[in-house]
């Protein structure tokens, strides 16, 4: 039988006015999410993923089910920002351990991941970092495009290529782990593994003290650092674990299935006909009625919402979702601040960025952004550079 000790604390940080980091701590349950987002909108995905994972792992403790919490987390999301359009462009990461159930009744840990949270593992004072960060800049780096210590200073290093909230279809990093009775294993949010060091977390995460100290002294080690964000940090130290030839030991990834757009709670219970007062007639010509405007307005709000398109911001070129001079009450929203300055372009591209600069996705936006940057550099020093995303993390 596997089991752990835990203590779990997240804090505001230094400079951050609002924390939108959320936590799950059980017997059988860690999870850190770090939302994204303005106007508290990163505190509702956050603060949804975990109460979604919590329910999903209640009912089913499996590998499956836990999947299912984290791709329903994704379109309860989706449809609380369809229902509240000032929560447009909000999303979270995700990071838990569960101690899932296979067929025969044995429990393993097993991590789930999207995003940059980070998961580490810590057997005899030594770190081992479990999870990738979905990250440009950790790709790049992955790929050989970047060194670790480029990827710590580079403009993209927040923009993450995947995130809870962004799109259907989602793609969760999941392997069992490894482990031995005293082993202890870390989650949290960048706002603790942005400012302190590898060595720094292994040595205050294995510290010979109770595990709610050793927390708080990972929060505050943070804050001294400069604590630029929230921070969020759950630690788990196990006390048995079932033995290796009971239990299947492999690293996996699996991607979430394209599901359909989220059908919103409030539409469907118009569509609710009450028997008592009305004939079947009545209520089938009302419940087509509402499918009309149902559909009228979902068709609006996609189309206001699709496509994506650079134009100046302030100086900075960035990338907007939604049609340039939006759809009636549907305006367009910023998904993200390119890098680069609207000084940094030609004259003619200025001016063609002026009246807005179309394009299919948030990557190719990014794309073209650069290309047009690298078009500037070439008359400047010659130099090239190309980059993909998908979205960023604010």
């Amino acid at each position: 039988m596997t089991t752990w000790r835990y203590a779990a604390a997240t804090d505001t940080g230094l400079v951050r006015e609002t924390n939108q980091d959320s936590i799950l701590a059980t017997e059988r349950l860690v999870v850190v999410a770090d939302g994204m987002g303005g106007h508290a909108a990163g505190e509702v995905a956050s603060a949804i993923t975990v109460q979604v994972l919590g329910r999903a792992f209640a009912e089913n403790d499996t590998v499956v089910g836990l999947e299912e919490g984290i791709e329903e987390a994704n379109q309860s999301i989706l449809a609380d920002a369809f229902d509240a359009p000032e929560h447009l462009g909000m999303g979270t990461t995700v990071i838990c351990v569960g101690l899932t159930t296979d067929s025969q009744g044995i429990s393993s840990p097993t991590l789930f991941n999207v995003g940059d949270s980070r998961a580490y593992q810590l057997r005899d004072g030594a770190l081992r970092q479990l999870s990738q960060d979905h990250s440009v800049a950790e790709e790049w780096v992955r790929m050989g495009r970047l060194t670790s210590e480029e990827a710590a200073v580079h403009p993209l290093r927040h923009q993450l290529t995947r995130a809870l909230g962004v799109e259907n279809g989602i793609e969760i990093d999941v392997q069992t782990l490894d482990v031995q009775p005293g082993d202890r294993v870390l989650l949290c949010s960048d706002g603790l593994s942005n400012e302190l060091s590898p060595n720094q977390i292994a040595t205050l995460a294995s510290s010979p003290v109770p595990l709610e100290e050793a927390v708080q002294q990972l929060i505050a080690r943070a804050n001294a650092a400069g604590g630029r964000d929230n921070i969020s940090v759950v630690l788990v130290e196990f006390d048995s674990v079932t033995p290796t030839n009971e239990r299947a030991i492999s690293g996996v990834r699996k991607v979430a299935p394209k599901v359909a757009s989220p059908t919103l709670p409030t539409r469907s219970a118009l569509m609710a006909t009450r028997r008592s007062r009305y004939t079947w007639r009545t209520g089938a010509f009302i419940g087509a009625c509402v499918l009309v405007i149902v559909g009228f307005f979902a068709v609006l709000q996609w189309y206001a919402r699709s496509g994506y398109f650079l134009a100046d911001d302030s100086g900075q070129v960035a990338v907007y979702q939604g049609q340039p001079h939006g759809i009636l009450w549907y305006k367009p929203t910023k998904v993200l601040d390119t890098g680069f300055l609207f000084s940094q372009l030609r004259p003619g591209d200025q001016r063609a960025l002026a009246q807005t600069i179309s394009e299919p996705s948030v990557a190719a936006a990014v794309h073209y952004a650069t290309f047009l940057y690298t078009a500037w550099q070439q008359t400047q020093t010659g130099s090239t550079t190309t980059t993909t995303t998908k979205t960023t993390k604010g």
